[in-house]
């Protein structure tokens, strides 16, 4: 059996990653999942979290927003709206839309129309700001 399976995420503004990975963990909606080559094929629904991988032994960490993954013994495919690499996230951005988020959420009811939006508002910045913790910074 094959050491590597490849792992594609792929956003509406193109791909994000593709590459052969050793081991992946994903937000599934249902509950996080982890995925080896030879994985048995499965479709699901993903929410917002973390999502990392591993090549050789460098972890590679990411937030997702929902989407979709499609898992097959030799490919694993994600379809996220976002997917932000964890060097790339500018954590004063993530921190101030945490920020903003939680005044907001202070401001409307459970039964307000837009809180729902808000909640997920809130938790996109609040894993940002975690995944954001782990990049390897100078």
């Amino acid at each position: 059996m094959d050491k590597f399976f490849l792992l594609e995420i792929v956003t509406p503004y193109g791909l994000v990653v593709s590459s052969k990975v050793e081991e992946a963990y994903i937000p599934g909606s249902q509950g996080d999942f982890g995925v080896l080559p030879g994985h048995v094929p499965f479709l699901t629904s993903l929410r917002i979290g973390e999502l990392h991988y591993r090549r050789n032994k460098e972890v590679r960490f990411l937030a997702i927003n929902r989407g979709f993954a499609e898992v097959t013994p030799t490919k694993t495919t994600i379809l996220t709206d976002t997917a932000e690499p964890a060097e790339e996230i500018d954590i004063e951005r993530a921190q101030s839309a945490k920020t903003r988020e939680e005044e907001k959420l202070k401001k409307i009811t459970r039964d307000d129309p837009v809180y729902l939006t808000e909640v997920e508002a809130l938790e996109r910045a609040k894993v940002r700001l975690r995944i954001a913790e782990k990049a390897p910074r100078e």
